[in-house]
């Protein structure tokens, strides 16, 4: 029995390197990713599964799908080096992971569909290919953070969720959850995915499908922002009402209350300087691309981080300018209740076709007019299909985008441009509808 089991293990350690050799000599640019993934056996797993560092297998179930179809060992082993190199395990924790598994593995089958890549196709792919026709009619690009956003907005029935995960999950995401150490991080797999993304360019970018995993590679390597991060561009040093408990020296403190009765020898300092929001702009694009839901998550994002006692003053003053091809309004944020009373009663005004410049020029009309002390800068939330303008303010300058596009114009090199996550706005909008209960 045990020389039986031996024998097992040994022939579907041959299927496995046969599959990985079979993917290394059709999809070369694929080698540093393939090297860096340890495959190892482990009994009773079933599907396979990699934690970002070794993929395991199954031996029973290798030899089994492998006398089934010889190419569904290779079509999955692919299909977890793609987890791999697009990040989807580190993804995990932050988000519904049912919904999420459904979204990589319908990107990830996407991906190899669109390659054709010779001797990994399996029976159901006609019907597979199907279904995937009516998926990109409904969520469009099939990347997994795309139809996450998909699936989040039109939660698929449980009959839906199990036709998907019939035609398009390969292996198990088991031990996707997140882990205390992996042996190899996200960052190192950022590098590998960028000499994917290199390599492709050297040696596959004639090859079918090399757009689409060009597509999802660029989605997996760009750069996040975290949004609160991001305001903290624009707060400034002031002064506000707190004890300042780094130069106050409680001993002295407590020893004149205890020797002379209720006077103190030193009296606690009631000023200290720290780092708030106090003057900066919010410009909202109301082009007719910018709908009104998205630019609404946008304020209420910014409404959640600014209300924190830690990065506001209690007196601000805060702008928050409408503009299309002209400026359309403008509200005057000064306090708290003004900020609710915009957010509850505000209005849209403009969708017309989009020209940053109006904004720039009003901006500097209202210091002309002496409306701001120490303007810190300016958060234009836009789709960026605009007209910038040329001169460089003296003022920061971040234009906000809710997801990524190679077909609008480049930011001016004296502005910052970030990506904000779709999901973060997501769960504003939860938040304010929860506390509005």
């Amino acid at each position: 029995m045990a020389g039986e089991t031996s024998r097992l293990e040994e022939l579907a350690e041959q299927v496995i390197r046969l599959s990985r050799d079979d993917i290394l000599i059709r999809l070369r640019f694929f080698d540093t990713a393939l090297s860096s993934l340890v495959l190892r056996p482990k009994k009773g797993l079933g599907r396979m599964a990699s934690d970002g560092a070794v993929c395991y297998y199954d031996p029973e179930e290798v030899l089994r799908a492998y006398r089934r179809e010889p190419g569904s060992v290779a079509r999955t082993l692919l299909h977890v080096l793609l987890h791999c190199v697009f990040f989807h395990s580190f993804q995990y924790g932050k988000l519904d992971g049912e919904l999420w598994d459904l979204a990589a593995d319908i990107a990830v089958e996407n991906v190899i569909l669109d390659m054709q890549v010779a001797g990994i196709s399996l029976k159901q792919d006609p019907e597979t290919i199907g279904k995937r026709k009516v998926l990109k009619e409904d969520a469009g690009a099939l990347t997994a953070e795309k139809l996450y956003r998909y699936f989040r907005l039109n939660p698929p029935s449980e009959a839906e969720r199990e036709e998907l995960r019939r035609l398009f999950c390969r292996d198990s995401h088991a031990l996707w959850m997140p882990a205390e150490e992996l042996s190899v991080t996200q960052e190192q797999w950022r590098k590998i995915s960028e000499r994917v993304r290199a390599e492709l360019k050297s040696f596959g970018a004639a090859k079918a499908g090399a757009e689409t995993l060009e597509k999802n590679l660029a989605e997996a390597v760009r750069d996040r922002y975290d949004y609160s991060e991001i305001l903290k561009r624009f707060t400034v040093t002031g002064e506000d009402i707190a004890v300042n408990d780094d130069e106050f020296d409680y001993i002295y403190y407590t020893y004149g209350l205890a020797a002379y009765g209720n006077m103190p020898l030193v009296e606690p300092l009631e000023y200290r300087e720290v780092h708030k929001v106090k003057e900066f702009v919010i410009a909202l694009d109301t082009s007719a691309s910018c709908r009104g839901p998205v630019v609404r998550n946008f304020l209420r994002k910014t409404y959640s981080i600014l209300k924190g006692t830690e990065n506001f003053f209690h007196k601000v003053n805060v702008h928050i300018v409408q503009c299309d091809m002209e400026v359309q309004s403008d509200t005057k944020i000064t306090c708290d209740e003004d900020f609710e009373n915009f957010m509850r009663y505000g209005k849209l005004k403009g969708f017309g076709a989009t020209d940053f410049r109006p904004v720039f020029s009003y901006i500097e009309e209202l210091r002309r007019q002496g409306e701001f002390e120490d303007l810190k800068g300016l958060i234009y939330f836009t789709d960026g299909y605009g007209i910038y303008p040329e001169k460089m303010p003296d003022y920061d300058v971040i234009f906000a985008f809710l997801e990524e596009d190679e077909h609008r114009a480049p930011v001016p090199p004296w502005a910052l441009k970030v990506v904000l996550e779709a999901e973060e706005f997501e769960e504003a909008q939860n938040g304010t509808d929860e506390s509005a209960k």
